[in-house]
């Protein structure tokens, strides 16, 4: 922590502040400790200096509520909120769900494979779940893969793998066979067509027990049948903030790469290597989730999240040609940094999926 006799830095003023500081106490001492106590809260960025300044300032809050700290205060300059090409976006604190950023967050829209963040979520949510639980990969998930022209794990029918490794085929690569797989595993019924169904129904049900009243899942990875697969900006953090929430799927959606071994039919092993196709991971400091999504309704989509110290934010891009840019252009207003526009994004390998 820095000293307030030569002290220089940022917070995040926005508009939420208030919120933030509601019903919270604040010290009185040392101005260092004041400003860490605005931290914890999430809030960023007011801008100040106190350069040479002993015990500076007393800051008045959105509230009106003056906070002491010593006698002079620099003024708050809010930064300016990012103008992005996305159809729709919305970012908050994870910590809180408080929003930093809005843009046409309410309308809804299709998600494309960004729905696999519920399918990943319902999985992980299902009682007595057993993550090393063996389930056989079957010709007809290469099938539908085929026919929907959809992304894949590249499951070989009669491969077993565990319920574990079929989260990272479908949250890294995208898998539409490895959503299909655990859609046909964890629903009911005494067809494949019954089961899947019922796990979509799972999905939505999961979605009204969220209190979400502009989402409605009708696929378990995106590629709708129907057009009834749709959610808002605002919405669909709240799906990502819940599923973040567990520390399986965290551990997934952070990954780059993952490497797992899967007994074949003849009882040999094959060895899948999947990247994942969200390029934020290992370009944006601090980022560590969390799906891609692409097709023709929705266009390109991201959900993502960064981590700074002890802040989370949890964003939302839909249909948006510059996602990665715009994403990174949200959370370094949400950081109060400046380090979109020297990003270099990473690249995926030859052969990798793209999402």
């Amino acid at each position: 922590m820095q000293n307030a006799d030569n002290f220089s830095g940022s917070v995040h003023p926005s508009a939420a502040l208030t919120s933030l500081v509601a019903g919270h106490s604040f010290p009185s001492g040392p101005t260092d400790v004041l400003f860490q106590r605005i931290r914890e809260l999430g809030a960023f960025p007011l801008t100040y200096s106190f350069t040479g300044v002993r015990r500076a300032a007393a800051v008045t809050l959105a509230t009106g509520v003056l906070l002491t700290a010593s006698p002079l205060a620099a003024p708050a300059q809010a930064a300016t909120a990012p103008t992005v090409s996305a159809g729709g976006a919305y970012m908050m604190l994870s910590s809180n769900g408080t929003p930093l950023y809005n843009k046409s967050a309410d309308t809804r829209r299709q998600l494309a494979s960004t729905t696999k963040i519920m399918t990943a979520a319902v999985v992980l949510s299902t009682p007595g779940l057993d993550l090393n639980r063996k389930v056989t990969s079957k010709q007809a998930y290469r099938d539908y893969v085929v026919a929907k022209g959809a992304s894949t794990a590249d499951l070989r029918s009669g491969d077993v793998l565990t319920v574990r490794q079929l989260l990272y085929g479908t949250m890294l690569p995208s898998g539409c066979d490895a959503a299909m797989a655990l859609a046909d595993t964890f629903g009911t019924g005494t067809t494949r067509t019954a089961r899947t169904q019922s796990f979509i129904a799972k999905m939505n049900a999961k979605a009204t027990e969220l209190g979400l009243k502009n989402t409605k899942f009708d696929s378990f990875d995106g590629n709708s049948s129907t057009g009834n697969n749709y959610t808002t900006p605002r919405e669909l953090a709240k799906i990502a903030r819940y599923a973040m929430g567990n520390v399986n799927f965290r551990a997934v959606v952070k990954a780059t790469s993952y490497k797992a071994a899967a007994t074949t039919s003849t009882g040999g092993t094959r060895t899948y290597t999947w990247y994942n196709t969200n390029t934020l991971l290992g370009s944006y400091s601090g980022a560590n989730g969390i799906k891609t999504g692409t097709n023709t309704p929705a266009g390109p989509c991201l959900v993502f999240a960064a981590t700074r110290g002890t802040k989370t934010l949890i964003g939302v891009v839909l249909n948006d040609s510059n996602r990665y840019t715009d994403a990174a252009k949200m959370l370094d207003y949400g950081f109060g940094s400046s380090t979109a526009s020297t990003m270099r994004l990473r690249e995926l390998p030859q052969g990798a999926q793209r999402d």
